[in-house]
């Protein structure tokens, strides 16, 4: 099974900004999830037509259960 931890980010310009994060650590918490957004947001590192980002909307890990046939 897949698993996908997802952050989504907004700007003032009401975009949203999605970063997707492949095989989180089983053991991540929700203080560990809220810091790395912070520092995120803080160091401004994701933008939308110029917009940064300025806060954090939601982070949730998703499973996923892929079948290869070929």
């Amino acid at each position: 099974m897949a698993k996908t931890l997802q952050l989504e980010f907004g700007n003032t310009a009401g975009k949203k900004i999605t970063v997707a994060v492949e095989e989180p650590r089983t053991d991540l918490t929700l203080a560990e999830v809220q810091t790395a957004m912070q520092a995120i947001l803080a160091a401004e590192v994701f933008s939308v037509e110029g917009e940064p980002a300025t806060e954090a909307v939601s982070a949730q890990i998703i499973d996923r259960s892929v079948q290869s046939l070929f």
